[in-house]
């Protein structure tokens, strides 16, 4: 696992836990590599009955398989207007986050979870 040695979890105000940084990122930083464990069809269908539900990405374009992400990648929260995105490395089996734009110290990273960075579709739960 890889990440920048200045980001934390804590408590945040969207809910739950959140990812932050207490120094500055510039954009286009990769702030995470964060390795996944990539699950069938199968495994994910039986994770919709339980907590992880809310915390697995979708890996394939038919949205069979399902990729846990280890590291902080489960803990990033959603925002449309977020300050970072990420992006799928099928070959490394991980989840990139990169600055989206310049992030100061004490904000909270967030990036889209509809996975392009502006995409306003709807999601499963209500977006604060």
């Amino acid at each position: 696992m890889q990440r920048l040695d200045f980001i934390y979890f804590k408590d945040s105000p969207k809910g739950g836990r959140g990812v932050f940084t207490a120094d500055y990122i510039p954009k286009d930083t990769l702030i995470e590599i964060c390795p996944v464990l990539v699950l069938s069809n199968e495994d994910r269908e039986k994770i919709h009955q339980t907590f992880l539900h809310d915390y697995y990405f979708l890996w394939d374009k038919e949205g069979k398989q399902a990729a846990i992400a280890l590291g902080y990648g489960s803990l990033y929260n959603h925002s449309y207007q977020p300050n970072a995105y990420y992006q799928m490395n099928k070959d490394g089996q991980s989840i990139d986050v990169y600055a989206g734009e310049d992030i100061e110290p004490g904000q909270e990273i967030c990036f889209n979870y509809n996975g392009q960075r502006f995409d306003e579709s709807p999601l499963w739960f209500e977006a604060k």
